[in-house]
């Protein structure tokens, strides 16, 4: 029997925040079928979606669900099905799931389906515990049927960031798929990183005025000091001990 889904406080986040908005280049642009009007506005959508579910540096030709997109176009699914379609798909899964934890990947399946941050810890381990449970698949359905994700994009639009700027900041808060790297201080961890390695000799930094010009006696300085200076090998004799008769040559 599986267990029910723990329960945890919402706190209040930007999403919850309410607020006029006031349209800027930071106000997320929003994409649904319901007012499409030509082929290039269904390609918008459908690269809004990618750039949604996957992060910047998982946007890659191979990760493209071709068959998804035409289902899609043809009308057969709804931008709902297309989410769910992205985050099961092998990519996500390999790219997302697999390197990380259980927890990081609730945080970013919550980040990207939801559109918010988690609440709590408490959040992540009620979810992870559907990943046990349920596996990939039932947890991505339990967050797409939520009522939060109905009543926030329902069944035509693309998911975004919800509330990123709020009146009192200058900026908005930095966009999911750009401050969340693909793997967690927990995987790091287990690779053991980080690792400082020094491959070769440290240099150490000499201000301009202090190096020494071409010509300067200090660049000798440490040969001289080398030089071992020896005593004259000659042998001192006494003057007592000199034969003044034996030393003058006789004419």
């Amino acid at each position: 029997m599986a267990l029910p889904l723990l329960n945890y406080s919402p706190v209040s986040q930007n999403q919850r925040v309410a607020g006029y908005e006031v349209s800027s280049e930071e106000k997320p642009k929003i994409f649904t079928t319901d007012n499409l009007l030509s082929p290039s506005d269904m390609d918008g959508l459908i690269w809004a979606a990618y750039r949604q579910i996957f992060s910047e540096h998982q946007m890659l030709k191979s990760n493209r669900q071709t068959f998804l997109e035409s289902q899609l176009r043809n009308g057969q699914i709804t931008v709902r099905d297309f989410i769910r379609g992205l985050v099961i798909s092998d990519p996500f899964r390999r790219r997302n799931f697999e390197p990380n934890s259980n927890y990081r990947f609730v945080e970013i399946c919550v980040q990207r389906v939801l559109g918010r941050d988690v609440y709590s810890e408490r959040e992540k381990i009620a979810w992870s515990i559907v990943v046990v449970n349920e596996g990939v698949q039932g947890f991505v359905d339990a967050l797409l049927d939520s009522e939060e994700y109905l009543n926030s994009f329902g069944y035509n639009t693309v998911p975004f960031q919800r509330r990123r700027i709020l009146l009192q900041r200058t900026q908005g808060e930095t966009p999911f798929n750009l401050k969340t790297p693909r793997y967690d201080a927990y995987h790091r961890n287990q690779l053991g990183f980080p690792q400082i390695i020094w491959q070769n000799q440290v240099r150490r930094f000499v201000p301009q005025e202090q190096k020494f010009r071409a010509g300067n006696p200090a660049m000798f300085l440490d040969m001289a000091r080398g030089v071992s200076a020896k005593g004259s090998s000659t042998p001192r004799v006494s003057a007592m001990n000199i034969n003044i008769e034996a030393s003058v040559p006789r004419r």
